[in-house]
């Protein structure tokens, strides 16, 4: 299950026009985080449209970075900024190929995808607790789009291939609860090596967690990478 979070959304006409676009792709879970308005605004629910059904459905939660990672299997940035090499937590992939990485998972698997502040984005804070980031290609004179229209390509690339046949649909894979395992054990067999400085300990770290998040391990291929970590001495 995708659901679609906004952090701290200043317009209301934005949001209603998110909840539209979901009910075009077919989409039914939004979550709110600290918005700048209730759901009972006139704006928000004009310009949702025809998905009034959605909006009694809306979550809306208080700022906890923490308890929204715990409540999903994998959390998806999105950004307009892009890292450079060395900016690990801003290497972003595209829709597209958010599309073809999710049509690998279990429908069951809790999917958050993190849209940002109308002003600023999601900071980097945000966007490291999360396992990956995805970045629409824009115009380099002005790359900054519209929450509503963000949201609505990434949707329409996952609604097109949703619609595609699924000939993996066998693979099983890990949960948050294990994907913690994993990054425990990581962090196990870092101990044992020895880094120049702290700085490089910190950016491998970041690095395996990006690449971990971002490859979506079926339950075997996890398993056969901790067997992996568990013997480096």
């Amino acid at each position: 299950m995708i659901t679609f979070i906004l952090i701290a959304p200043e317009n209301p006409g934005n949001s209603g026009a998110v909840l539209r676009s979901m009910k075009n792709f077919e989409f039914a879970s939004l979550m709110l985080i600290d918005p700048k308005f209730d759901l009972n605004n006139e704006e928000f629910r004009n310009r949702a449209k025809w998905a009034n059904d959605l909006v009694k459905k809306v979550k809306v939660r208080k700022y906890d970075l923490k308890k929204l990672r715990k409540d999903f299997d994998y959390l998806i940035a999105t950004t307009a900024k892009l890292g450079r090499d060395y900016n690990i937590s801003r290497s972003p992939i595209s829709p597209e190929q958010l599309a073809e990485k999710l049509s690998d998972l279990d429908k069951k698997s809790k999917l958050g995808i993190i849209i940002g502040r109308e002003s600023t984005g999601l900071n980097n804070e945000e966007i490291s607790i999360c396992d990956f980031t995805v970045t629409i290609p824009t115009s380099k004179d002005y790359g900054t789009m519209n929450i509503s229209h963000a949201a609505t390509i990434i949707m329409y690339e996952l609604f097109k291939q949703q619609n595609k046949e699924n000939i993996t649909s066998h693979i099983i894979p890990i949960t948050e609860k294990e994907k913690e395992h994993l990054y425990k054990i990581l962090e196990e067999s870092m101990k044992k090596m020895n880094f120049t400085t702290e700085e490089k300990k910190n950016t491998q770290r970041t690095l395996w967690k990006k690449i971990i998040g971002k490859s979506f391990l079926s339950k075997r291929e996890a398993f056969a990478l901790m067997g992996f970590l568990k013997k480096i001495k």
